[in-house]
């Protein structure tokens, strides 16, 4: 005999048509991080578009405030299996980025880049068409330093680890460069709906 609680609690059928496989629905917000906080200075702060090593443009802090800004609203999912409903987040999306900049993406693939020594891979077509940007504020206020303020990219189409925090530029690479955890066994995509946690997945 299998006693209620042993199975858990089913799912409401709309809760559930949200969650991607493995994933399970939480309240709060994890802090999840390879290290202690980076100390970022806004008044040094800049972000900084490359092409291979070649400095393309960058911005400071108040100059990225005065870009264009875009607001999002939707679930987020991490990769050890938490999935968060109803974010509001807002940024700089990566459109009005390189509109700002008077350039459209050199490659097809790129690496965001953290002020911890942080980054991780995306696909150029993944941030393009209003699907990503750099996010600067979370429910109306500064993203807290401890979910990668003052600004993180922000791809919620693809697990959490990809929107990388505390990050001061996006490198243009000609090749689908691994980062941090990709280089460590994670997928190189890491589509939420397909499960793609691990190199094979």
């Amino acid at each position: 005999m299998v006693t209620r609680g042993f199975v858990g609690r089913r799912q409401p059928p709309e809760t559930g048509a949200r969650l991607p496989p493995g994933q399970y629905l939480t309240q709060d917000f994890p802090i999840l991080q390879i290290g202690p906080n980076p100390a970022v200075d806004l008044a040094t702060w800049r972000f900084t578009l490359r092409e291979g090593a070649r400095p393309i443009t960058s911005w400071t802090w108040a100059e990225f405030e005065a870009l264009p800004r875009t607001a999002w609203h939707g679930d987020i999912h991490c990769v050890t299996k938490w999935s968060k409903f109803d974010t509001d987040w807002e940024g700089v999306s990566i459109d009005d980025l390189l509109a700002a900049a008077g350039i459209a993406a050199p490659t097809g693939y790129l690496l965001a880049e953290s002020y911890d020594d942080y980054s991780t891979n995306v696909p150029v077509a993944d941030l393009l068409g209003g699907r990503a940007m750099v996010a600067t504020r979370y429910r109306g206020e500064p993203i807290h330093p401890d979910h990668g303020g003052p600004a993180r990219l922000f791809v919620p189409h693809l697990y959490f680890w990809k929107s990388a925090k505390w990050v001061k530029g996006l490198r243009f690479t000609q090749e689908d460069t691994a980062g941090y955890w990709e280089l460590r066994g994670y997928h190189m995509y890491g589509d939420p709906w397909r499960e793609q946690r691990y190199i094979g997945d």
